[in-house]
């Protein structure tokens, strides 16, 4: 078995040419389509559907999924720059940029079969299709075990009833990926995944949160009313839907990392480039060590936040089991993205706490990432459990 050490070895943090390409090219498609808009797009709560039509044709919308079915066929170090540099701009992009690739997306090209792989992937890699991804419920946040959602098996096709919510994309998603229970409650075997497609007779989209950040990111219920499923439609075999799901998580909490490390990245460098432009007592403020030792906090804790991150999607790239890396990724990254937004609001001083300035959004989009995906308290248990066993 491979030690810590040697696995430790086998990591590499030096920026790839695929790397910097897409980095630059966020840059310059973020200056032209999303800065000009993405403060609109908060003030309505408006899902910018055409504008990840257009990510779909840089190829950001299937960053992992091989060329074959239509994807970039890029790694986890690739799609870890993408969500850095969307979220940097507008936290509301790169989140569901990161839920379309590595919640819908990913569960298909993990675990779906060849027909399915073949019919959804180009449609999801390709932006015409948005995905979304359903596993928390009303009553079952964290307790995912006790879901209430049913499939009752009914010759060659599958009755659900019940609801999912907090889901990204759950009005506007052309088709989701559903985790639901047919078996016994709390039984780990007992959940099996669905692939639904929008206009499915008895799966509907309900209430549209009203949210605190993340605004153009649309979050939404999905509601099944004795929806008919065909059996081909089943995500690998009946009662691994947790399973999966498990799996599938840990990818997402990089995404999550990501997506965190994006925004304090953003945060930090709007604070910077303040604080060396606000004057007070006839100097930048930067200048006085209140402000200074700020900002040294701030790209520490930044730096630590990047290791954690490409360390868990360098390790996921090579195939290494990352539950415990991803944890302490998205534990780590989202805790400092809260702490790195906060003190950007406190270097703007009562600018910060405007809407005239970008420190206010940041403020508001970091807090999701200690929420989303795995609270920061179910994290600690994650990484506890992989300590001590």
């Amino acid at each position: 078995m491979e030690t810590l050490v040697e696995k430790e070895k086998t990591i590499s943090f030096e920026e790839t040419e695929n790397q910097r390409m897409i980095a630059q090219m966020i840059r310059d498609f973020g200056a032209k389509e999303i800065k000009p808009k993405m403060m609109e797009w908060d003030e309505s709560q408006e899902f910018p559907v055409k504008l990840f039509n257009k990510l779909g044709e840089l190829g950001l919308m299937g960053v992992l999924v091989p060329q074959e079915y239509g994807g970039a066929g890029f790694g986890y170090l690739e799609y870890v720059t993408a969500i850095v540099e969307l979220s940097k701009i507008d936290g509301s992009i790169g989140l569901s940029m990161a839920a379309h690739n590595s919640l819908c997306t990913g569960h298909i090209l993990s675990f779906g079969n060849e027909a399915q792989k073949q019919q959804y992937l180009p449609k999801l890699a390709s932006g015409e299709w948005i995905g979304a991804w359903g596993l928390t419920e009303p009553n079952t946040g964290s307790d995912a075990g006790n879901m209430r959602t049913v499939a009752v098996k009914d010759g060659d096709h599958y009755i659900i009833n019940g609801a999912k919510n907090f889901i990204t994309h759950g009005k506007s998603g052309n088709v989701a990926v559903v985790i639901v229970r047919t078996g016994n409650v709390g039984d780990s075997h007992g959940m099996t995944a669905f692939i639904i497609e929008k206009g499915t007779q008895g799966f509907t989209s309900g209430k549209k949160e009203n949210k605190l950040g993340m605004r153009a990111s649309e979050t939404a219920e999905l509601i099944f009313q004795d929806c008919r499923v065909h059996k081909s439609q089943m995500l690998g075999n009946e009662g691994e839907g947790f399973i999966q799901a498990m799996k599938i998580l840990d990818g997402g909490r990089i995404s999550i990392a990501s997506l965190s490390l994006g925004i304090a990245i953003g945060a930090f460098e709007a604070a910077l480039k303040y604080s060396q432009e606000r004057h007070q007592f006839n100097q930048a403020i930067s200048k006085f060590q209140g402000i200074a030792f700020k900002l040294a906090d701030m790209a520490t804790k930044i730096e630590a936040a990047k290791l954690l991150t490409y360390r868990a999607a360098d390790m996921k790239s090579k195939g290494f089991n990352v539950n415990k890396e991803s944890a302490m990724a998205k534990l780590y990254a989202s805790e400092i993205a809260v702490e790195v937004a906060n003190e950007g609001v406190q270097i703007f001083g009562g600018y910060g706490y405007t809407k005239d300035f970008p420190a206010e959004k940041y403020y508001r989009d970091a807090k999701l990432c200690t929420i989303g995906e795995g609270t920061s308290e179910i994290q600690k248990l994650v990484i506890s459990r992989a300590v001590l066993k």
